[in-house]
């Protein structure tokens, strides 16, 4: 039902415009990654972080949890201007626009049940491996003295 104004905009040939995303100018605040963070998992339904297999890709990656960092692609655009950083995105058709290392794959549930899903993602996170170890190739790193 138009209301009062509606109709009096309309008459005056005035355009009204909806938002796409109107949190943004209700003061929603700007994510902030902590600075230890080394994974950004996108996901439209963010997995636990006790998950097996979540576990175990993080161990692959040498990662602790708290350096892991979960977010919606809608808050991916909350993330400040240049933010680099290697992201996983799950169960997502549109990859969202990050810099840095994007894996991808099915959502947690399915891939926990699809053994050629998760050879895929193995096999991204070798092709990337120089990327998501950099240190992995110094002898330094390896060894301590």
């Amino acid at each position: 039902m138009a209301t009062r104004r509606d109709i009096l905009l309309q008459q005056l040939g005035i355009t009204q415009w909806t938002l796409r995303r109107p949190a943004v100018l209700q003061g929603e605040i700007a994510v902030h990654l902590p600075d230890d963070t080394r994974l950004l998992i996108v996901a439209d339904d963010l997995p636990p972080q006790d998950h097996p297999l979540l576990q175990d890709v993080l161990h692959a990656l040498a990662l602790q949890p708290h350096q892991v960092y979960s977010l919606t692609p809608d808050n991916v655009a909350m993330l400040p201007e240049g933010t680099r950083c290697t992201s996983w995105c799950l169960g997502l058709r549109t990859p969202p626009a990050l810099e840095g290392v994007q894996l991808s794959s099915p959502a947690l549930p399915v891939l926990s049940q699809d053994a050629g899903a998760k050879r895929a993602l193995w096999q991204q996170i070798c092709d990337h491996e120089q990327h998501l170890h950099p240190d992995a190739g110094r002898p330094s790193a390896r060894y301590a003295d």
